[in-house]
């Protein structure tokens, strides 16, 4: 297993202690987060992702506040797996945009033996462009989650979701063990690890305590943690859910930066709703990465411009990357892609 620059920062927190901090009075905790934040970050400067449904709708999970779950009728289109080249397209739009890191996500219980080497070329073009390179793909098994690695897979994204304890009222199609399970696989081979959860699906403040505990008791921390708000959609079983406090998100944001001091604590789905008093303070309590563009899979987010408008009020600037010459990431590119022609892989991968 490699060894994470996360390991110095590990405690074993307990269900008392995490509890607590959540309590705590609100300007206490953010000056604690920010404390934390500034010994490991600069804390004017945000990681920008861009993530990419690659193949939408008809999942065959049951979780109760998903759109692009078979078992609930939102409306939603159902679409086959992107062609390698269109989903190389919109990475190559993104970079353009300021993303540093691709994430690519489809709707599946697990990658199929049919679909994963297509997948495997998404990875490889998409890292030849100088991008960090993200997938979410559902359960692995340790044969693809090797593949993905070999192909120069960057993060792999595993969201827990909510507490062991509260998890069965959600989703039943998938137990808690076999989302560690990939976990361990995804280390084990080398990447790292996005992994978080969602607040406003009726869990208490111990099950939002137990998520945080089961994220920052792993062997090594995540060094993604995406922290999301529900997103509530007609159709699915959470449509009706209480709103969440907009403070008590925030002291999930600022908990989870106190007990991952080096993890990227992500501002994630639900920012469409947040204004930006409330994505201000975000910032200030310690998130120091998002999701940029128009769409997060199959949900709204905040357009690009008035992410970039945001930034400069407040003064920050997105996190960069080290990267090699235009003229290197060109010949990379068009190396790419002549490797995917002479393989035949541009095309609808569903249909054969």
């Amino acid at each position: 297993m490699t060894t994470s620059p996360h390991a110095d920062t590990r405690h074993d927190w307990t269900l008392a202690e995490v509890t607590a901090l959540l309590q705590q009075p609100f300007n206490d905790l953010i000056f604690q987060a920010q404390s934390v934040h500034r010994q490991h970050f600069n804390a004017n400067r945000v990681q920008v992702s861009t993530l990419l449904s690659i193949k939408t709708g008809a999942c065959p999970e049951d979780c109760k506040y998903c759109p692009q779950s078979g078992h609930y009728n939102t409306g939603l289109d159902k679409e086959k797996l992107m062609e390698v080249q269109k989903v190389l397209d919109e990475a190559k739009r993104a970079k353009e945009i300021g993303s540093t890191r691709f994430c690519m996500g489809a709707a599946w219980k697990h990658p199929s033996a049919k679909d994963l080497p297509y997948v495997l070329e998404m990875v490889k073009g998409v890292k030849a462009m100088g991008m960090e390179t993200c997938m979410t793909l559902g359960k692995l098994d340790e044969a693809q989650t090797k593949a993905l690695a070999d192909a120069g897979l960057d993060y792999y994204n595993h969201n827990l979701d909510t507490s062991p304890e509260f998890y069965g009222n959600i989703i039943t199609t998938r137990t808690y063990a076999e989302r560690l399970q990939t976990l361990s696989y995804v280390r084990d081979a080398g990447m790292k690890i996005c992994s978080g959860g969602i607040l406003g699906m009726g869990e208490s403040i111990a099950d939002r305590a137990g998520l945080l505990i089961q994220l920052a008791n792993l062997p090594e921390h995540p060094e993604s943690v995406p922290i999301n708000m529900l997103v509530k959609v007609e159709g699915t079983p959470l449509e009706n859910a209480e709103d969440v406090d907009p403070f008590d998100f925030i002291r999930m944001l600022a908990v989870a930066r106190i007990m991952m001091p080096k993890s990227h604590v992500r501002l994630s789905a639900g920012r469409e709703q947040m204004n930006e008093q409330m994505q201000s303070l975000a910032f200030l309590a310690g998130a120091n990465s998002i999701f940029y563009g128009e769409k997060l899979l199959t949900t709204a987010n905040p357009q690009a411009d008035k992410d970039m408008q945001l930034f400069a009020r407040l003064g920050i600037k997105p996190e960069a990357r080290e990267e090699y010459a235009d003229e290197v990431h060109q010949a990379a590119i068009e190396h790419a892609i002549i490797e995917q022609r002479d393989a035949s892989l541009f095309y609808d991968a569903a249909t054969h």
